[in-house]
């Protein structure tokens, strides 16, 4: 299984290319995809969005949240921000769900780099 980031999903939806875009096309291809609830709601909160996409949207499976996620993720972002890196709040709530599932998370966004250094997050690189 593997999780994406918003902003490979736009990049996606936007027919752009790039090797985040072809390893999250060949993962919906063979069904591995999970979703981070934070990229849901930010995929959801488009008002652009076309119905059809939102629906396959709901249908992936979630990386629900475990015990003790809230207190996690917050010490995760203060990690990082302790080390003068950006940590956006949904930044660091993607990366706790991701790491506490031990799923890789594909992403163009280079902030999550912060939270491999911090704790580990596995970033999907792309072949090629």
């Amino acid at each position: 299984m593997i999780a994406a980031d918003t902003s490979t999903w736009i990049a996606l939806f936007g027919g752009e290319t790039g090797g985040d875009v072809e390893l999250l096309d060949r993962a919906l291809a063979d069904r591995q995809v999970v979703l981070p609830p934070p990229v849901l709601a930010e995929l959801l909160s488009d008002p652009r969005l076309p119905a059809e996409v939102a629906e396959a949207l709901v249908q992936l499976p979630l990386l629900e949240p475990t015990a003790g996620y809230w207190e996690r993720a917050g010490r995760l972002r203060a990690r990082v921000l302790a080390h003068r890196r950006k940590a956006r709040l949904g930044d660091a709530l993607i990366a706790q769900s991701c790491l506490d599932h031990g799923v890789a998370l594909i992403t163009r966004d280079r902030d999550f780099r912060a939270f491999t250094e911090a704790a580990g997050l596995d970033l999907a690189a792309p072949r090629g």
